[in-house]
């Protein structure tokens, strides 16, 4: 039997003057961080939401966001291809460093490094101590919108405007499989499932597709999970749930076993945004989960089973 998804709005803050384009964990489980169009980095206390702090501020619009872990520095990516490489103790001396032909739309870090997708359709790896590329590998001569890593894999996965997913190790940055119209438009949001079974990815088509990576990314499903484009996918803490966020001004939630639909976050109804939902961020702190939106805002939500 499904189990029944209660949700309640904690908070909604509009500290930004943009949209919001990156969610990602603070400086503890207790802190979030949020990036903007108009260039600021915030944070924010879910024990005090309405105070959040401006902690660095770049002269663009922010695509992407990256924590240094066990550091205390971050980098956010531009809409010119421009890696901002801020050091939180002493935000006077952020490196930009303009890598990127055309913005940054994704950045993750994987032990040392860090990784980058651009809309020059390059897929770039940082050296973290050094703030500088090590090498690039140009994938398509469209965007790319997303990425990804498995762990266990040792394996990286891009989403690209061309309508493709390109799977890489991560250690060689050696091109292993292409999936080749992964969806009939744009890949905009790609996440490895915590069960290391399978890959999830969203679509500029609407369609949220389900991929078996123990057996050659064979597709398992397809539907049509939202009205527009699906611009990120993000887990519960716990792994049984996931969240969906899309153009169409929802948020869905997931079962993350069998991919049935559990629960729709919509205006109306829960007071949801009313422009396209952009990212998302699903927190250990009482499990909170935080979307950001083009309507300029953040909301906390408590989603309890």
């Amino acid at each position: 039997m499904t189990k029944k998804i209660n949700i309640k709005k904690i908070a909604q803050l509009t500290g930004h003057n943009a949209s919001i384009f990156a969610l990602t964990r603070g400086k503890d489980a207790e802190h979030f961080r949020s990036a903007a169009g108009e260039g600021w980095v915030a944070e924010w206390n879910f024990n005090d939401p309405d105070l959040g702090k401006l902690i660095a501020k770049v002269e663009s619009q922010i695509f992407s966001l990256c924590n240094i872990s066990k550091e205390n520095r971050l980098v956010a990516g531009n809409m010119n291809g421009g890696a901002h490489w801020v050091n939180l103790d002493q935000p006077e001396d952020t490196k930009n460093v303009l890598h990127h032909k055309k913005g940054i739309y994704g950045m993750l870090q994987i032990d040392d490094f860090l990784y980058s997708v651009g809309g020059d359709g390059v897929l770039t790896k940082w050296s973290i101590s050094e703030a500088k590329t090590i090498e690039s590998i140009h994938l398509s001569n469209q965007s790319l919108r997303c990425i990804d890593f498995n762990k266990k894999r040792q394996e990286i996965a891009v989403g690209a405007s061309d309508n493709s997913i390109y799977l890489l190790d991560a250690a060689t940055f050696i091109l292993k499989k292409t999936i080749e119209n992964a969806h009939e438009n744009s890949v905009f949001s790609i996440k490895y499932h915590p069960d290391n079974q399978h890959l999830m990815s969203g679509g500029r088509d609407a369609h949220l597709n389900v991929w078996n990576i123990v057996n050659n990314f064979e597709k398992v499903s397809s539907q049509p999970a939202h009205w527009f484009t699906i611009n990120d996918i993000f887990f519960h803490p716990k792994g049984h749930l996931f969240a969906t966020a899309s153009r169409d001004k929802t948020i869905k939630i997931w079962n993350a076993q069998t991919f049935e639909l559990l629960k729709v976050l919509d205006t109306i109804r829960h007071g949801c945004h009313v422009n396209s939902v952009n990212a998302l961020y699903w927190s250990t702190f009482n499990d909170y989960l935080v979307s950001g939106s083009d309507d300029r805002s953040i909301i906390i939500w408590e989603i309890k089973e």
